[in-house]
């Protein structure tokens, strides 16, 4: 049990599931959901480090997922690997946001 007014260290693991939940629950805000998902996600991270972790590795690995996966599965492995690196593309730009409001949220907490 926590002291009353102790401060919780966080983790990369809890900040990068309020970062994925978030952005889930807040899709329809183009640019300020991605925002705002990463100032919460940055907040429980612990620290800034920890937060740029949670914001940028989810997105490498699920466009490295997707790049393998088109490119193992396809009919015409070229094409496969092509699509995935958009795919893979288009991940890394959509975690511009998150990854922003995971530093502010980092600077914030201190």
């Amino acid at each position: 049990m926590a002291r009353p007014g102790a401060r919780n260290d966080g983790s990369v693991m809890e900040a990068t599931f309020w970062m994925i939940a978030l952005s889930v629950l807040l899709f329809w805000l183009p640019m300020f959901g991605g925002l705002i998902a990463g100032f919460f996600g940055g907040r429980r991270a612990g620290g800034m480090g920890s937060a740029m972790m949670a914001a940028i590795l989810p997105a490498i690995l699920l466009g490295l997922i997707v790049f393998l996966v088109a490119s193992a599965f396809g009919t015409l492995p070229v094409v496969g690997a092509i699509a995935g690196a958009v795919v893979f593309l288009v991940v890394l730009i959509q975690v511009i946001p998150l990854l922003a409001g995971a530093i502010l949220g980092a600077a914030a907490r201190f």
